[in-house]
């Protein structure tokens, strides 16, 4: 069996790196490693591809930045030559950026079987890219493995065909159980001055109390007046509690755009106004770094779904800065919190769970490591009491 996996942008890498582990164990597949490069830092992919001990990318599209209509289509035209020349059994999406999307619907041109891993995701938002690319992604995959059980509902909604329907798990979360302990190896809480060297005493009170924030969507970095609303909530919770803040590239870009690093200093990543206050601004992290920073954190705020989905796997209390969310696991049982992104309730949201023990929630149901596992049973027809209905 032939399978094509695609990943093109950051977050992808976590969830093609599960499959391809258990892909290895079965001489029945061939697997091949495309990579689109929508997204590509010479630097950060390197970084991630060891550390999550992917191999190498058998092949390269080139595609880069573009607009939404530019990217998709230059994906399309690259992978169409790949699959004329390879002639899989399968491809295999995860997520819902535009690779997802513009590899699915090439396969689907030429009567390739698709699998799409994350399928049912639902924001029903449709202003938000992702939703279209998750919606369309669905319509045309064979597979549709889902992470909890409103994926399920949502394509039985749709008129998805049931038999089509597998209810697997996670496998952001394999790929979290499965590095979590290589993160507590991490030095980047020594780096930041939250974690001293001598080790003395209990665990509380060797880690300063920090929290972690994380930005990228378009409806909150690049829109002006909601960015400065989020950047005045940040300044205000920083005066209770340090904030570390990896910053997304586009983030940086919109704040020369905007204008905004005279008005808010801690944009050119000035030192924080005290030793347990203030915020931190730092490059794009290492997935061992980050995992530890998450792990760690008294709170984290975000707009990134895969976030969500971490910090309820780590119990960590997670706020999220946008009206809606396409997981609502993460609310109903784990320890997510949508807030929305007006600044009065980001303030008071941030203060109430610092002031408290916070949400930890539990874990989702199947959530537990092996969801990579009993993708590949379906796939290769092993193990059929894994479908779930």
């Amino acid at each position: 069996m032939k399978i094509i996996n695609v990943v093109g942008a950051r977050p992808n890498f976590m969830k093609i790196g599960p499959l391809i582990d258990e892909m290895k164990k079965h001489i029945r597949i061939e697997s091949i490693l495309v990579h689109t490069e929508q997204h590509y830092d010479e630097n950060m992919s390197r970084l991630f591809f060891d550390q999550l001990k992917l191999p190498e990318p058998d092949i390269y599209l080139g595609v880069g930045s573009g607009s939404h209509a530019q990217q998709t289509a230059r994906i399309m035209l690259e992978f169409e030559k790949v699959l004329i020349k390879e002639k899989p059994d399968l491809v295999i999406v995860v997520g819902d950026v535009n690779s997802t999307i513009a590899c699915a619907l090439t396969a689907s041109k030429l009567q390739i079987k698709i699998a799409h891993v994350e399928a049912g995701l639902r924001s029903f938002d449709r202003d938000m890219p992702e939703e279209i690319n998750r919606m369309l992604t669905d319509c045309l995959s064979d597979y549709l493995f889902v992470t909890e059980k409103s994926g399920e509902i949502n394509l039985l909604r749709e008129g998805v065909e049931k038999n089509k329907i597998f209810f697997v798990g996670n496998v952001m979360i394999d790929t979290l159980l499965k590095h979590k302990e290589r993160a507590k190896d991490s030095r980047i809480l020594f780096d930041l001055g939250l974690e001293s060297e001598d080790g003395l005493g209990p665990k509380e009170h060797k880690i300063k109390p920090f929290a972690l924030v994380t930005l990228h969507r378009p409806g909150n970095v690049d829109v002006r007046d909601n960015f400065i609303g989020i950047l005045e909530s940040l300044e205000e919770i920083q005066k209770h509690l340090k904030i570390i803040y990896p910053m997304h590239p586009r983030t940086r870009g919109n704040i020369e755009k905007f204008r905004l690093s005279q008005r808010f200093s801690f944009l050119e990543g000035a030192e924080s106004v005290s030793r347990d206050r203030g915020i931190v601004i730092l490059n794009p992290l290492g997935y061992l770094d980050f995992i530890k920073l998450m792990s760690e954190a008294r709170l984290v705020l975000t707009d990134s779904g895969g976030v969500q989905e971490e910090t309820t796997a780590l119990g960590v209390p997670c706020l999220t800065l946008r009206e809606n969310t396409e997981r609502p696991v993460t609310v109903s049982e784990g320890s997510n919190f949508i807030v929305g992104t007006k600044k009065d309730n980001i303030i008071k949201a941030a203060l109430t769970a610092i002031n408290s023990t916070g949400k930890k929630g539990r874990i989702p149901e199947k959530w537990d490591g092996f969801a990579a596992q009993r993708i590949v049973d379906i796939l290769l027809n092993t193990n059929k009491e894994v479908r779930q209905t």
